[in-house]
Parts: C-alpha cells; structure tokens; sequence
C-alpha cells in the first residue's frame, strides 16, 4: 500500500507532465486513444465521487465562518470567466463549435487543482477549497443558466438537459462520496491516498479521448484555440486577484480567488461538450486542461516569491527599525 500512495503522490505531482504527454500521443497516434471517448461521461463521474470522499465538514464550515469570503470567491467563478470567455469568442473568429466549447468551459465551476496550487502559492488553501465546494454544488444551476444566457446565439442550448447531466456526473457521485466518506469513516483514508492516481489517470484519459477524435480540427484551429485558453486563464487569474483586491483582501485571500477564478473544471467542461454538442466544442476544456496545468504551477511560484519578498522586505525593515 505505501508502493501505491508513493505512486499516486508521484504522479499527482507530476499532473501537467502526463496530460501533456499522452496530448501529444493522442494527436499523432489518435486510433490507439478515440476507444475512450464513450467512457468520457463515467471518468468524470468517478472524478467527482473522489472529491466526495476528499471533502470534510471543515470544507463546509468555512462558508460560516467567512461567508462574505467565500461568497465573493463564487461570484467571481461564476462571473469573470464567463464574460471573459463571451468577450473572447466574440473578438475571435472561431466556429460557433468553438466558441459555445470556450464559453461552456468558462461557465463551469473551478477544478480541484485550484486548491493545490493556492497551497504551493502560499494562498488562503481552506478558502479555496470552500469556494470549489461550494461552486461545484451550485453548478447544476449555474452552469445551465450562464451557457443558455451567453452561448445560445451560436448553437441550441437545452438548460434542462445540462443541468440532468450535471446532476447525473457531478452532484450525484458528490453526495455518494460524502456518503460512503461517512459511513466508513477513517477505514477509506488509505484508499484516499490513491485518489490522485486515479484523478490523473481520468483526466489525461479524458483530454486523450478529445484530442484523438478531434485531431484533424485541432490541427486546422488548433493554434487559435491554445491562443485563445491562454488569454482567458490568464486573464481570470488578473480580473480575480484584482476583484480580490477591490474586496480589501488580504493577500493570502486575493492569491486564493486568482488562482480558483483561472483555473476551471476542464472535464466537466470536456463531458458535457462532447454530451450534448459537436465533438469539437470539446477542445477547448482539453487544451485548457493541458494549459492549466501547465500555468497553475507558474502562477503559483510566482505568488510564492512575492509572498517570500515581501517577508523578506518586512524583515528586513523590523532590523533596520531597531
């Protein structure tokens, strides 16, 4: 059992690395990967039921202790990426595949890995985890509401049927986590540890299946579809630290909503694509997973060396002081 939590610990740190990897892989090998893409759906689900089993009461108590913090981070998940997402793809010549798959993975709620790196930025990590709990609950409504309201110009959006979807691969698995969590209670904390090998391999098995089924589009469209997830990860890390920052948090705070607002739940983004519009629309939740990986431990160091300057700096002052 150690064997296997070095493993998962190995992998799981290694997270960018093998999506990055096996993204390649899927592009110039795509036979040997489009067998995946109808496992899309249950992957995400076994995802999400492993969130239920990592989440504690702690989590939750967090949204009364500091509920104006948590709900400033949620409003934020909720608002930034979306509008960015609809300025984007309307600036942007993108098919209307395109743009609803850019706007869907903005209207989606933050992902796991947010939580990892605002530990690794030295953010407010128990912020960050209320707020992707929180989120993630609330997405079954939002998500349908936010893609009808700013997607449905370029293709038919069916809200009731997103939202059974989402109940169906996100709440559902939730809630069957947190039950199973409760019930066993410290007799599942070894199979816990193994949680980031199983994350890992379901999300690189997810962008492998997008990838491979959609290869020849990626390499029509793929350039402007990467340029574009740049800009709009990069630019909810900016907007979130700023919106913090309105909301006079402090800096801790402020790293934690940049770092939830830019990084978003790919796979769902990528599951409910593939459900319920073209293939293509997918694209954009496997390009961003790939990139916020990618970012997430970039924008993270570059917190962590501001936090460390200024600590410095402070020090630094106290000594001259006396």
């Amino acid at each position: 059992m150690k064997g296997l939590e070095r493993l998962s610990q190995f992998v799981g740190s290694t997270f960018a690395i093998w999506v990055l990897l096996f993204a390649v892989l899927s592009f110039f090998i795509p036979s040997g990967f489009t067998w995946i893409a109808p496992y899309i759906i249950p992957l995400l689900g076994i995802i999400m039921f492993g969130m239920g089993l990592t989440l504690s009461r702690s989590d939750f108590q967090e949204v009364f202790k500091r509920p104006k913090d948590v709900a400033v981070g949620v409003m934020a998940q909720f608002t930034i990426m979306p509008l960015l997402a609809f300025l984007l793809v309307t600036i942007f010549p993108v098919s209307p595949e395109v743009a609803v798959g850019v706007i869907l993975v903005g209207c989606c709620p933050g992902g796991t890995a947010s939580n990892v790196m605002t530990y690794l930025s030295k953010g407010d990590t128990a912020l960050s985890v209320s707020i992707t709990a929180v989120s993630t609950l609330l997405a079954p409504i939002f998500t349908p509401l936010l893609v009808l309201l700013f997607a449905s110009q370029w293709l038919p959006v069916s809200p009731g049927s997103l939202f059974l979807s989402i109940v169906n691969v996100v709440l559902i698995p939730i809630l069957l986590g947190l039950g199973v969590k409760a019930l066993l209670g410290n007799k599942i904390e070894a199979g816990v540890k193994a949680l980031p090998l199983v994350s890992v391999v379901a999300i690189v098995a997810i962008v492998s299946a997008v990838v491979s089924v959609n290869q020849e589009q990626i390499a029509a469209t793929g350039a402007l579809i990467f340029a574009i997830v740049v800009l709009h990860n990069g630019l909810g890390y900016l907007v979130g630290y700023g919106l913090g920052k309105i909301f006079g948090m402090d800096p801790a705070k402020k790293r934690a909503v940049s770092i939830e607002v830019g990084m978003q739940n790919s796979g769902l983004g990528a599951s409910l694509a593939a459900a319920h519009f073209n293939p293509l629309a997918a694209v954009p939740s496997a390009i961003f997973s790939v990139w916020h990986n990618i970012s997430g431990p970039i924008i993270a160091t570059i917190y962590r060396k501001a936090k460390e300057k200024q600590n410095r700096d402070h020090a630094n002052n106290v000594t001259k002081a006396s």
